[in-house]
């Protein structure tokens, strides 16, 4: 019988290595043109997101701040990764690193990494059992230090259960760009803003937490880096040379001579006010209002009702503004301002040399009318008014040059009603303006948090689990069995 001949590979060992090489080679090439795509979007064309639930947008006022850090910050987040927030704190860090490669954000799980964790402990001295899930920034030494459980509103939600009642903590709103943005701004910032806060008169206090305090004013400038400290204007010391902003709100009692002394020669200096006017003080002048009026403002001693732009009666929905940097953000908004007083422009015949700008910025509906002068036809009342003096040549002021805002109500800006409408951003564009910090005008707020979330009763539970358990498996299994008989056949 003759022997067959030997079978011959299909390929040569050289021809092997050549297929094996060359599909190397293209593989890296792709991913070489993925890797260079993919920068070069970023880089130049943005970034791209494949759902609106992975999508996350930094504001304005926080690209601003980003592309005005030139220091190098170093941020830590000491956290467990497996806890439910870390995604959504760490997806909103990679935006600001994103945005400013000098930001280097880094995580620390000091669950799994215990190693790690004891030298940020030793570098930051936590040394308390709470101190657990925190974002660090640190720039030079500065260093400031948020808990994650406090960037995350939450209500309580009932969870059905047909045994007993059972609540859990739903998130609402994500304050972490906030957050963020201030803790930046703290630790690349060599010396904070300083606000003093007038008392003494019956204002509301900056620890008050009840409906009518003015806890969270304070947080909102503290947001801003600005720091705020009470002042009485008691004996002979003046207004301190580090106020960079006096805030007088609401005084229900008239304030002294010296102390309306002390306020004129610190607006004369350059000095900037924010002053909120209060209905209760309609019939009780405080003594501010003939300062103001030198400075271009007439406060009215009556309060504006708008029947057509209200929720209860005795508030005002504020949709109109006029043009000027405070409420330019506002244009599509709204401001809640509850019983407020008109403040209107002097209207100077004459006016005199170097007169102040004087601006008109919120108003009332136009079928607005005063509660105590019936007289009046309906129309639409001034309800905030801002001034500028402008820069003067030859003239060098101590402080600058003057800025004043005043409002017609200081209720509006309390711990409740500053939720209401876009009180809270309006406090924050105020206060920027006043100081002069013209790239922080676009404002930050909270975030809503979108949850998707399948509730199921038992017995749909167990459809489910026998639909994926029993149902699909075993159409799988029938499936191959047929195709299986159709191929013997």
């Amino acid at each position: 019988m003759p022997t067959l001949p030997k079978p011959q590979p299909s390929f040569s060992p050289g021809r092997r290595w050549k297929i094996g090489f060359d599909v190397v080679v293209r593989t890296l090439l792709v991913l070489a043109v993925v890797l260079m795509v993919n920068f070069i979007g970023a880089r130049f064309f943005g970034r791209f997101y494949l759902s609106s639930q992975t999508r996350v947008k930094l504001s304005p006022q926080t690209l601003e701040i980003l592309k005005s850090t030139t220091n190098h910050v170093q941020v830590t987040l000491y956290y467990d990764k497996s806890d439910n927030s870390y995604p959504n704190i760490a997806a909103w860090l990679d935006e600001y690193q994103a945005a400013n490669p000098r930001l280097s954000v880094q995580t620390v799980d000091y669950v799994r990494d215990a190693g790690e964790a004891q030298k940020i402990k030793e570098q930051y001295k936590l040394n308390s059992p709470t101190d657990k899930d925190l974002v660090i920034f640190d720039c030079e030494g500065r260093v400031k230090i948020q808990s994650g459980d406090a960037l995350t509103e939450v209500k309580l939600e009932a969870v059905p259960n047909p045994k007993e009642r059972e609540f859990r903590r739903k998130p609402i709103a994500f304050n972490g760009e906030q957050a963020f943005t201030a803790m930046l701004l703290a630790v690349t910032t060599a010396k904070p803003f300083k606000a003093y806060f007038l008392q003494g008169h019956g204002e509301p206090s900056l620890a008050d937490s009840d409906n009518f305090g003015y806890l969270k004013f304070g947080a909102v400038l503290a947001q801003n880096y600005v720091a705020v400290t009470n002042l009485e204007l008691n004996g002979d010391s003046g207004i301190p040379m580090d106020c960079n902003l006096l805030i007088i709100a609401a005084p229900t009692a008239p304030l002294s001579d010296p102390e309306l002394q002390k306020i004129d020669e610190y607006l004369k200096q350059g000095g900037r006010l924010l002053a909120l006017f209060s209905w209760a003080s309609k019939n009780r002048p405080t003594g501010l209002e003939p300062i103001l009026q030198r400075w271009g403002v007439n406060v009215i001693a009556d309060v504006v009702k708008d029947p057509y732009n209200t929720i209860s009666g005795e508030d005002i929905k504020v949709r109109r503004f006029g043009g000027h940097p405070v409420v330019n953000p506002l244009i599509q908004s709204a401001l809640q301002m509850i019983r407020p007083r008109p403040i209107e422009r002097v209207p100077w015949q004459n006016p005199p040399a170097n007169a102040p700008q004087v601006d008109e910025i919120a108003f009332s509906g136009e079928n607005s009318t005063l509660t105590d002068d019936s007289s009046e036809p309906p129309r639409s009342y001034p309800l905030i008014v801002a001034v500028e003096q402008k820069p003067v040549a030859g003239v060098a002021n101590t402080r600058g040059n003057a800025r004043l805002l005043v409002a017609g109500d200081s209720i509006f800006l309390c711990n409740y009603y500053i939720e209401g409408g876009d009180n809270r951003d309006f406090l924050g564009y105020a206060a920027n303006w006043l100081l002069d910090r013209t790239t922080l005008l676009k404002g930050i707020g909270p975030r809503p948090v979108t949850e998707y979330r399948l509730w199921l009763t038992p017995p749909q539970q167990r459809e489910v689990r026998w639909l994926l358990l029993g149902a699909l498996p075993g159409a799988v299994l029938l499936f191959g069995g047929l195709v299986w008989l159709a191929r013997r056949k």
